[in-house]
């Protein structure tokens, strides 16, 4: 069974920094590539970040770029994003979700179109405080 887990979610005020995991199982995590998405109240689903698992190949949305990092360990088979500097805008329920690395980069770009990414967690959400 394929089973992805995101933690590390909280309530932090403006400025400061939170960790999420994404802990990956059931599928092989060195060929697949990791994104993680967020989703505010009322607005579409973003794609922030992606990384490929064997050879750490990143890409980051502008509104994270130079403040979020994303990592992976396939020794714990978990993929991080270290996010600092948060803003209120930032405020959202953070997903991860895995597929293959073109289709993860498309998709995390939002270039995919019809296509989605094939495996999801169930989220974590992120509330940050003026």
């Amino acid at each position: 069974e394929v089973q992805l887990v995101e933690s590390g979610g909280g309530l932090v005020q403006a400025g400061g920094s939170l960790r999420l995991s994404c802990t990956a199982s059931g599928f092989p995590f060195d060929d697949y590539a990791i994104g993680w998405f967020r989703q505010a109240p009322g607005k579409e689903r973003e794609g922030i970040s992606c990384i490929t698992n064997m050879d750490s190949t990143t890409y980051y949305a502008d509104s994270v770029k130079g403040r979020f990092t994303i990592s992976s360990d396939s020794a714990k088979n978990t993929v991080y994003l270290q996010m600092y500097g948060l803003k209120p805008e930032d405020t959202a329920v953070y997903y991860c979700a895995a597929d293959i690395p073109s289709k993860t980069f498309l998709v995390t770009t939002g270039r995919g179109g019809k296509y989605d990414m094939e495996f999801w967690g169930k989220g974590t959400p992120v509330t940050v405080t003026s």
